[in-house]
């Protein structure tokens, strides 16, 4: 049995929990590693507390917004990642980085295993601890939400009981996770996928705009790098474009999509800088990819989404979408407009240096340069197997 376990600390009702209750069952030292990642009202002073004063014999809060900005959501945004067609993976991506820290954590404190305060059905787990063991296959893993049976309200009795500090009461039903990237709220009677979600839930998506606007993304090499001009580091950009597009009361998702675990599960999301900055860059490689390089990786990213969502950043099919995707943002340079009004957030122009529009070839007006003598053996030539065809199999077949 492991002597000394880093666990993955989010200040919740679970994993403030779970510092005391591995400490009584399993015997062991406890020390709590908790992610910045750009969540709301993230007090990661009082979440550093909140651990010791659990039992904790060590609390770690690490800021990883930059890092989870630049090598975390820029992949997944060059990739245009949204699982099934929808969800652009906010908590998924999360993972990853956190596991990276809770590693570094193990190797410095010499922790012999890692901890995490997942549930049994839920995507999570899988996250955790695939990572893991990708990046540490010696350390061991502990789940103790999995072995304890406690309902929520059992384990709030045993905060109580043994003085452990927590804001969770039985009246509140939702469960949230948020990061830079999106909002995600679960639980409640959200779990009937009939039921209305209640306004009270969304806090990202508050329509308070009343005049409709323009805001232009810059993009280089499929980075956003400027808003309207103004050039932005990463998290800024992120965070006051995802406070425009809200305030129009757009980037909501409300889908039933499919666990790892097999099951069925009805989700909403808040996610208006994600799904607007998806928008605009996948608009961008309109005019800045080649027709079947648009095409391949346009097969390739749900594939690359699914990777993300089952826990598989660190792996090889992975790092090998990642070099693809990689050379396929080269010219991926230029501005996107887009257009905001009363729940709408639509693309109505783009432009770059490097694109492949050429009006000289597109236009029909005097300024046409295109060869329009040369179609007539191209469209013989490519209909070819068809005319053979209707003229042999198809007819005799009829």
């Amino acid at each position: 049995m492991a002597k000394r376990v880093v666990l993955a600390y989010s200040g919740g009702l679970d994993t403030s929990v779970a510092v005391r209750w591995m400490i009584e069952q399993y015997g062991v030292e406890v020390i709590a590693v908790a992610a910045d990642v750009g969540q709301e009202g993230g007090d990661l002073p009082a979440v550093r507390e909140r651990a010791l004063a659990a039992g904790a014999v060590e609390a770690v809060v690490v800021d990883c917004k930059d890092e989870f900005a630049a090598d975390f959501v820029t992949p997944a945004l060059k990739a245009n990642a949204l699982y099934e067609g929808r969800y652009p993976l906010v908590s998924a991506l999360s993972r990853p980085v956190i596991v990276k820290h809770m590693v570094a954590a193990a190797r410095e404190h010499g922790a012999d295993a890692v901890a995490h305060g997942c549930t049994g059905k839920g995507n999570d787990q899988v996250r955790f601890e695939v990572s893991t063991r990708a990046l540490a296959p010696d350390l061991d893993i502990l789940a103790p939400v999995r072995s304890w049976g406690m309902t929520r309200e059992d384990a709030i009795h045993y905060a109580y009981r043994h003085d452990i500090p927590i804001t969770a009461t039985k009246e509140k039903l939702y469960s949230i996770d948020d990061n830079l990237w999106g909002r995600a709220i679960e639980c409640g009677e959200m779990e009937d996928p009939w039921a209305v979600p209640p306004p009270g839930v969304w806090v990202l998506t508050s329509p308070t705009a009343t005049e409709a606007r323009d805001v232009v993304v810059g993009f280089e090499a499929g980075v956003p790098v400027s808003l309207d001009g103004e050039q932005l580091a990463l998290v800024p950009l992120i965070e006051r474009l995802g406070g425009l597009v809200g305030s129009y009361g757009w980037g909501r998702i409300d889908m039933v999509e499919n666990r790892r675990v097999g099951i069925k599960s009805r989700e909403t999301y808040e996610c208006p800088a994600s799904l607007a900055l998806i928008l605009a860059h996948n608009d961008l490689e309109s005019i800045t990819l080649e027709r079947d390089l648009a095409r391949e990786k346009a097969r390739l990213e749900p594939r690359y989404a699914e990777l993300i969502y089952d826990g598989l950043w660190f792996s090889p099919l992975k790092q090998a979408l990642d070099a693809f995707v990689e050379e396929s943002q080269r010219y991926v340079t230029g501005e996107v407009r887009l257009h905001l009004e009363s729940g709408t957030c639509l693309v109505t122009g783009r432009r770059s240096d490097y694109s492949l529009y050429d009006y000289g070839l597109a236009t029909y007006d005097a300024a046409d340069a295109f060869r329009h003598e040369d179609s007539a053996g191209f469209v013989r030539l490519w209909g070819l197997g068809i005319e053979t065809w209707a003229g042999r199999q198809s007819r005799l077949g009829s």
